[in-house]
């Protein structure tokens, strides 16, 4: 079969290795249909992932047809399905309190063991979820939309609040869409006026953080009282220390990024607020189903968040301009059979 393997940081290529063959007990052979490019797919081609051992076949955001399966249950050959990709233990503490997403033990496809960017890809079976009513791009999109669903319902926060997101990137935006669905008010702050142009076209408030005291200007937009959430979705760590300010009193902080540097911030502006601060990591089987019945409902604009599409073969030349130039850049799938 054909893969694309990053085989060190800044070389992708586009080589033939074995196809798996037949699914062990348990697991499933997916014939792969498309798989999405996230930040962390840029970050391993980088060398800028701290938990990557190369070389790699990246990709986590996957759909596809199931090609055999060696497991009970309802999914039969032929069905289109998407992928959980996070591989739990299924035994560990957080297992066993139903957060496989922050499992001791946990392998995501595409970062701890092989990923998508191939044509077959065998998964356990549990990790598969049908497809039903999305077509197979929008099944690849569910992934990353799933960790900004899970970022809102980890605030805990109720219809009616007022939300910053910080970070007008995918991840960013599907925190978003999926606090907006939640009826909370939300504004989006970014640097990058093209981001925050799209994330105005999407219907959200924005603010410039490029511009003017952002103190200033979070207290007018909030008659002085900070935000009752803040999630931060940038992957910048000063960015995630300023943020502690901007959050209300007995308001909620969520980091949905996550940077390899420790995080300071004041304790006593951090308990007269009595603020929650709260991490989420990755996604649950409940998030995923959020995003396939929102997808559905047509409540998520997929038509304009893939802004870019490539095939397996094209895909080493086009992650590495996109790796440069993010210019309109807000989702990229690959077309895993597409011949061109």
């Amino acid at each position: 079969m054909k893969i694309v393997r990053c085989v060190e940081p800044g070389r992708l290529v586009f080589e033939e290795r074995p196809a798996p063959g037949s699914p062990p007990e348990g697991w499933a052979l997916v014939n792969v249909a498309h798989v999405g490019i996230c930040g962390t797919d840029f970050h391993i081609f980088q060398g800028k992932h701290p938990y990557l051992a190369y070389p790699r076949v990246m990709g986590h955001e996957v759909s596809g047809t199931i090609a055999a399966i060696n497991a009970p249950g309802d999914i039969a050959v032929g069905e289109q399905v998407l992928v959980n990709p996070y591989l739990a233990c299924g035994k560990c503490a957080a297992c066993r309190q139903g957060k496989p997403n922050c499992c001791v033990a946990i392998e995501v496809l595409g970062v701890h063991r092989d990923g998508a960017m191939s044509e077959q890809l065998l998964v356990p079976a549990q990790n598969l979820i049908p497809a039903t009513g999305l077509s197979l791009v929008e099944a690849a999109t569910v992934e990353f939309l799933a960790i900004g669903a899970h970022a809102v319902r980890r605030s805990m926060a109720g219809p009616g609040n007022r939300n910053l997101v910080i970070g007008a990137g995918p991840i960013g935006l599907g925190t978003a869409l999926f606090a907006r669905i939640a009826q909370q008010s939300v504004t989006v702050m970014d640097v990058d006026t093209e981001r925050l142009a799209f994330a105005a076209q999407l219907g959200f408030l924005v603010i410039d953080g490029s511009k003017g005291s952002i103190i200033e200007t979070i207290a007018e937009r909030t008659v002085k009282a900070g935000f009752d959430v803040v999630f931060d979705a940038t992957g910048n760590s000063g960015s995630m220390q300023s943020a502690f300010t901007y959050v209300a009193h007995g308001g909620v902080m969520v980091m949905v990024s996550v940077v390899p540097d420790d995080i300071t911030f004041s304790d006593p502006e951090f308990h007269k607020r009595e603020m929650m601060l709260i991490g989420s990591r990755n996604a649950t089987h409940s998030d995923f189903q959020h995003v396939i019945a929102s997808i559905r409902a047509g409540k998520i604009p997929i038509d304009q968040l893939v802004t870019h599409r490539t095939t397996l073969r094209n895909s080493p030349r086009d992650i590495a301009i996109w790796a440069r130039q993010k210019s309109g850049l807000i989702k990229a799938v690959i077309d895993v059979a597409g011949s061109a």
